[in-house]
């Protein structure tokens, strides 16, 4: 499938009802505020007290990502005031892999014998929108996209069909991706992470490598603009383009009858690494340094990281605002491992 491109244009207007993140932030006011700080080579998430969303005896029984999901959707949910939506679609690339962990180490250590099956059931990819569809007693459409660096647009690709389709009227759309230990070590293999970065100068980074993060991000997106924090009206997703992102991005605008002057901001994905730090440096041909910014700085790199971008972009378009300029209309542009240009265009309702 090299150098191809799979386009997911929104055609009608699809709102974003609300959004919600466990994220290495401890809110998006906070976050603008003030930031929290990592230092090394990983982020790691402020999470919340699970016992406001989960009954303390299923606790036990959760992995961390799990609990995570459960939380970020619950929230997304009551914010929306949706009690159950018409399809619950997660994105995810790595899975539940503490539960992956802890179902092979014992495989290892039982020599595949007396195996309980615990882990191995609540190892599957779909374990999140599955448990939040148990909670929520939701018979409704369920799925879950494993697209590696695509995952999370994939599910949102779903969720605006059945929407522009008129088979659901409210969805509740998310990613969540975790980072263990194992699979930390495994990836720090491959050179993928600084030895000692900071995460609040990611963006300045002039070395090869970037930090890990993890987290959950879910959203109620809907037909109906009536209390609508943004409104998501365009969507494109290519694999492994050819095309450098200034022709990906100004063939995107102009095809949405969008002049370059007419974006308020562009959230970039620069992660901080020396190649990657190159890539999204070509964008100041398009537009004035002042109206760039960045985003893995607050959660760090991970495959579905373009899921906090849009949350991070909903919740400025919602406050119109963002470092004392005026912002009606966004543009999220991220590229994972350089493999997957992704831009979202938001607007104010």
């Amino acid at each position: 499938m090299a150098n191809s491109t799979i386009i997911q244009q929104v055609t009608d207007p699809v709102y974003i009802l609300s959004a919600e993140v466990v994220s290495p932030q401890v809110s998006f006011e906070q976050m603008s505020e003030a930031p929290l700080n990592y230092t090394g080579d990983q982020l790691s998430c402020v999470e919340p007290d699970y016992m406001q969303y989960v009954d303390a005896k299923l606790i036990r029984r959760m992995s961390r990502i799990i609990k995570m999901g459960v939380a970020a959707a619950s929230e997304a949910l009551a914010h929306a005031g949706v009690q159950s939506p018409d399809a619950i679609i997660t994105g995810t690339a790595y899975g539940c892999l503490a539960d992956t962990d802890q179902f092979l180490t014992r495989l290892v250590e039982f020599k595949e014998t007396l195996l309980s099956p615990t882990a191995f059931i609540q190892s599957t990819h779909n374990t999140v929108a599955a448990q939040i569809a148990l909670m929520l007693k939701c018979h409704n459409y369920n799925n879950t996209y494993v697209h590696k660096g695509a995952s999370f647009e994939a599910a949102l690709t779903d969720a605006i069909s059945l929407l522009e389709e008129g088979d659901a009227q409210n969805v509740l759309v998310g990613a969540a991706d975790e980072i263990t230990e194992k699979s930390h070590a495994i990836l720090k293999r491959f050179g993928l992470y600084k030895r000692a970065g900071e995460s609040l100068q990611l963006p300045q980074g002039n070395s090869k490598g970037t930090m890990a993060g993890d987290g959950a991000s879910f959203f109620v997106v809907s037909k109906d603009p009536q209390n609508a924090q943004a409104q998501l009206t365009g969507f494109t997703n290519h694999y492994k383009s050819v095309e450098p992102p200034v022709t990906i991005i100004d063939t995107f605008l102009r095809e949405k009858g969008i002049a370059l002057a007419d974006i308020d901001l562009v959230i970039t994905g620069n992660n901080g690494d020396l190649t990657e730090g190159k890539h999204y440096r070509e964008l100041e041909q398009l537009f004035e340094k002042d109206k760039l910014t960045t985003f893995k700085q607050y959660c760090g790199e991970y495959p579905t990281a373009s899921a906090f971008a849009l949350w991070m972009a909903t919740h400025i378009i919602g406050q119109g605002h963002f470092n004392n300029k005026r912002v009606k209309q966004l543009l999220v542009y991220n590229n994972y491992l350089l493999s997957y240009p992704t831009l979202y265009l938001l607007k104010a309702c």
